[in-house]
């Protein structure tokens, strides 16, 4: 034991030395490098040595078991006083053992490695290799050694690795010694505080995780994000931008996950492995059912098997990913799931960062929920303004006809038609006094009473008492302002229920309001309506308008009205149906300062 420790303290003095060397010289490697790997061969040496010592040490009277135990106890004096990484692996590759030099190395607490599958720190591309040394080491007995790359905790070490098959007391199966020498790396000083567990990083660790929830709430939450199925896309891309190498999305439909979105590192954007990544069935990851089996996340600091995420055609997807460390959430509530994978050379996820993707993954599961909420009624919305304005104005033999149609800050109630009736055309303009779905939907509801019962019927006014009639039955306790009118020739005969008054604008720019009146529909069963016949001559237009028009605002409360209305248009005397409902258009936007709030709705009809 004597000779042992003082050669382990002359190979220590001697590492000491080259460390010093090869920061003194950092330009002129190659000595350096030999002459440690001169020392790597004297480790194995000695490891194997003692060993060997302790197996041919002779039997002192006692139990058989106290002396097992006496020489575990100085087998671990032994490894723990290494001044080398070394590293004691089973036959499968599994960590059993490290010593404080291993720990030092790597970044890690005592302890975190074991249990550890090692093959998953060495890099890629030499995984294999690794394998078939380590197989051989354990057949043959004959020892091996080879460069590989080491990465884990966002270190990345080019180092030697020689291994070394053990015969280690109280263990039934061999082992493999693993002696590691860094080649390009500088080491911390023994006891250096790891740089990452200092208070200042910890609080900017912290302070990214609480940008980040602040970011991702304020993209959700954009108008665009609920306008458009964008959610999902810009959450996986603001997470692939700073937190993960790798981002999957996916979602539940028909009670089965089904892959959504798949963000890629920076440098494949479109590389095959993305798109087998995209391919590959989410239903065949063990780790995205469990998630979504017992609805919460899981992190793994280091991925220890590599099936988790199921298979592509290169064999396990994260094995073909470099996978160091994964990270798996719910989104939403049983909606999908959300997995964050980082390769070797970045910080391993952790608990902590876990708490913040659950938060993530319940806010994207919100936001795609709204989205889809918001869009289904958008649709509806849309379908309702659909019903109460046309797509297109038919062509009115004998005039020329324009209309404009601004919806409200909410779904609105007003409507305007122009449709063919016997021997004529025949037109019609209102709203429901209200606001919302039910008001569009009883505005949808008259605009089509009175385009059908307009097939059967030669008066406005007899169509306007059906209407009337059916609404009151109804009982929907709203009421609607209403003007219809038939168009015969040069003749309109109009019947107005409380509603506007319409204009006719003479070629001289005089303007004449027509006598309007009546009582709206769906208050009385006696519909009173108020009946006016004119004659609208080539060059005069007829111009009615909504509710909204004339009560816009401008910035001091004042509304629009039809002084102003008229204002307008006796300027536009001479001018096309569209260039009328342009200018009173332009000239209430200029009014109220594009705001608008209630439907606008201006509707003409010119002479030819």
């Amino acid at each position: 034991m004597p000779d042992l420790e003082h050669a382990l303290d002359a190979l220590a003095g001697r590492v000491s030395s080259l460390r010093e060397a090869r920061m003194a010289y950092p330009a002129d490697l190659a000595p350096t490098l030999d002459a440690a790997l001169a020392e790597l061969d004297t480790a194995a040496e000695l490891l194997a040595a003692a060993g060997e010592a302790l197996r041919k040490a002779p039997k002192r009277p006692g139990s058989k078991k106290d002396g097992t135990q006496r020489e575990l106890k100085l087998l671990r004096q032994v490894f723990r006083a290494f001044p080398v990484p070394v590293v004691v692996l089973d036959g499968g590759g599994v960590v059993r053992r490290i010593n404080p030099e291993t720990s030092r190395m790597l970044g890690s607490p005592d302890g975190y490695l074991v249990g550890r599958s090692f093959p998953l720190l060495v890099d890629v591309s030499r995984r294999a290799a690794f394998r078939s040394h380590l197989t051989s080491v354990l057949q043959t007995g004959q020892p091996a050694a080879f460069e590989t790359r080491l990465a884990h905790q966002g270190r990345t070490h080019t180092a030697q690795v020689a291994l070394t098959r053990l015969t280690m007391p109280g263990e039934p199966q061999q082992m493999v010694a693993a002696v590691v020498l860094p080649t390009e790396v500088q080491l911390p000083e023994p006891g250096a505080r790891r740089p990452e567990a200092s208070d200042s990083a910890l609080l900017l660790t912290a302070a990214k995780r609480q940008d980040l929830l602040v970011r991702m709430a304020t993209l959700l939450l954009d108008e665009e994000t609920l306008l458009r199925p964008v959610a999902l896309a810009r959450a996986t891309r603001l997470l692939g931008a700073e937190w993960a190498d790798w981002v999957i999305a996916d979602m539940v439909r028909a009670g089965l996950p089904h892959r959504s979105v798949v963000v890629g590192p920076k440098n494949q954007p479109m590389g095959e492995l993305v798109r087998q990544v995209e391919s590959s069935d989410p239903v065949a990851s063990q780790v995205v059912l469990q998630v979504l089996e017992r609805g919460s996340g899981v992190v793994y600091e280091m991925v220890d098997d590599e099936t988790l995420l199921g298979f592509c055609a290169e064999g396990p997807l994260l094995t073909a990913m470099g996978a160091g460390s994964m990270l798996c959430v719910p989104i939403g509530s049983g909606d999908g799931v959300l997995t964050l994978v980082r390769t070797h050379e970045r910080p391993p996820f952790a608990l902590a960062d876990l708490a913040v993707m659950q938060e993530v993954g319940l806010q994207v599961g919100l936001a795609v929920r709204a989205q889809t909420t918001f869009q289904r009624r958008s649709r509806a919305a849309d379908a309702l303004s659909a019903s109460v304005a046309p797509r297109k104005l038919p062509d009115v033999p004998g005039y020329e006809a324009a209309a404009v149609y601004h919806p409200g800050s909410s779904v609105g109630a007003e409507f305007y038609d122009v449709f063919p009736v016997s021997g004529g055309w025949g037109f019609a303009l209102g709203g429901a006094a209200g606001k919302g779905e039910e008001a569009a939907s009883v505005s949808a509801m008259v605009r089509g009473g009175l385009r059908v019962l307009s097939a059967w019927e030669s008066d406005p006014a007899a169509v306007m008492r059906k209407v009337n009639e059916a609404l009151v039955a109804q009982g929907t306790g709203m009421f609607v302002m209403a003007v219809a009118g038939f168009v015969r020739g040069r003749e309109i005969k109009l019947s107005s229920a409380g509603h506007h008054p319409a204009v006719l604008l003479q070629p001289d720019g005089v303007v004449r309001y027509a006598a309007g009146g009546g009582v709206p529909l769906g208050i009385s069963p006696d519909a009173e309506t108020g009946v006016e016949t004119l004659t609208v001559h080539p060059g005069e237009t007829l111009v009615l308008y909504s509710e909204g028009l004339i009560s816009s605002r401008n910035d001091i409360g004042e509304p629009y009205g039809e002084e102003r209305l008229a204002d307008v248009l006796g300027r536009c005397a001479g001018q096309s149906p569209s260039t009328v409902v342009k200018a009173v258009e332009a000239d209430r936007h200029a009014f109220s300062g594009g705001q608008v709030w209630d439907e606008i709705v201006v509707l003409a009809l010119r002479g030819v």
